[in-house]
């Protein structure tokens, strides 16, 4: 069948990737794609939902992926279902785990799905007094869609209430901060899950670690993600199961009581405190790169997985993985994160040694075709996924084919999965 992915970043260039080659597809469409997605299928520019869902009829478009989390709070699974359409990703309802950070704070509090001490206010006063009973660091988050940047962990009570001050005055994140979470700071270490869910069942892929500063060592600002690595060593069949028990099982029970049964990707972010699982947040689309490394671990059908879902037929799938680990390393423009860059051009070596050339590839990102030359445009470029027998040898050619690929003021960051090789 014909089938359409929305987005324009390295998440959906990696789904596309992984099923270009399935025999259940046979035309790729990305909406609005980048200048890269053009050699997996082809690119659309159609902004209205309205007009989209018309477009996929026009050429029997049977099935689209959502990748983004922006069309999904705008209501883009609504439309297309009210055509009739097969779509994967939540309601519009459902996609508020992510597009209200209270929303999803409240939801976990009320189905006793272990989380940080919290309060919600959009009053300055009432943050101030909290922020007083805790100790730094403390964790303010914007309420809205902030780009993956809405949170400031603030390494003192002062620096708290600057943080505060700015989102509920508009300052920082404008709208979207005009209501807060305050929270406590959970000492452990971070892990992301992603499970695909049909509303009812659910598969759980493997345990992700990414790193959001943009420095070496975890220095510097937060991003959007620098690199990421899977499957983490630090996850063990009873940590799957206490999430799969604490976290998952009561969201979607939970999310069917209040009317939005959860279909597409629900992520997790976790903190591991003494063993224990606490949710941090939840979105409701695959992370960015962590999609990029999890897609090709997938030994069965991607199709197959996020068709299912969307059919509500999980319980007919059984989901393989490759004994395989895999490391995906960031490159980003030269003023990433703090400003835009100019366009360069991307070159990549032609690769001549075997080892490279069977066991890594590009997923392209922030990339534009400018007179038929792929040129780099945005902040996060393209990301480079090594796969090998463990993480030293994955991430070892990961940085082997960073090596290839050169452009003006790239940037990248020299120890993606130092966690787990320490």
């Amino acid at each position: 069948m014909n089938v359409m992915i929305l987005g324009a970043g390295g998440r959906e260039y990696s789904i596309g990737r992984a099923m270009k080659d399935d025999e259940n597809v046979d035309k790729l469409y990305f909406c609005p794609g980048n200048g890269a997605t053009h050699n997996l299928g082809e690119n659309v520019d159609i902004k209205d939902y309205h007009e989209l869902a018309q477009f996929a009829k026009d050429n029997d478009i049977e099935f689209t992926i959502v990748g983004p989390e922006a069309p999904l709070v705008d209501g883009v699974v609504d439309i297309f279902k009210a055509e009739g359409l097969t779509i994967f990703g939540p309601s519009a309802q459902a996609a508020q785990l992510e597009g209200s950070k209270v929303y999803m704070k409240n939801f976990l509090a009320k189905y006793d799905i272990p989380t940080a001490a919290y309060i919600e206010t959009d009053h300055i006063e009432t943050a101030f007094k909290f922020i007083d009973t805790l100790d730094a660091p403390i964790v303010v988050k914007a309420d809205g869609l902030c780009g993956g940047k809405g949170v400031i962990i603030a390494m003192s009570r002062d620096e708290a209430k600057k943080a505060t001050s700015e989102m509920l005055s508009g300052t920082s994140f404008g709208d979207a901060g005009l209501k807060i979470i305050i929270e406590e700071f959970l000492d452990g270490y971070e892990l992301s899950m992603f499970a695909i869910c049909d509303g009812d069942d659910f598969v759980l892929l493997q345990a992700a670690q990414d790193h959001k500063r943009l420095l070496d060592g975890d220095k510097g600002p937060n991003t959007g993600g620098m690199g990421a690595y899977a499957p983490t060593p630090l996850v063990d069949d009873e940590l799957y199961e206490k999430v799969k028990d604490r976290v998952i099982r009561p969201t979607l029970a939970g999310m069917k009581k209040e009317g939005a049964p959860f279909e597409g990707v629900l992520f997790i972010g976790i903190m591991v405190v003494n063993g224990e699982p606490i949710t941090l947040e939840f979105n409701v689309r695959f992370g960015d790169p962590e999609c990029e490394i999890l897609m090709p671990l997938m030994k069965s059908s991607v199709f197959d997985l996020f068709y299912k879902a969307a059919t509500g037929k999980l319980n007919e799938l059984n989901v393989e993985f490759y004994d395989k680990y895999a490391v995906g390393v960031v490159m980003a423009s030269k003023d990433y994160p703090y400003s835009s860059s100019t366009p360069a051009q991307i070159i990549v070596d032609e690769i001549h040694h075997e080892e490279i050339a069977n066991n890594t590839h590009i997923s392209y990102a922030g990339v534009s075709l400018l007179d038929d030359t792929l040129c780099a445009t945005g902040g996060r470029v393209l990301v480079c996924v090594g796969l090998g027998d463990s993480i030293k040898q994955a991430r070892d050619r990961a940085y082997m084919l960073c090596g290839q690929v050169h452009f003006a003021g790239k940037k990248i960051r020299t120890d993606i999965a130092y966690q787990a090789l320490r």
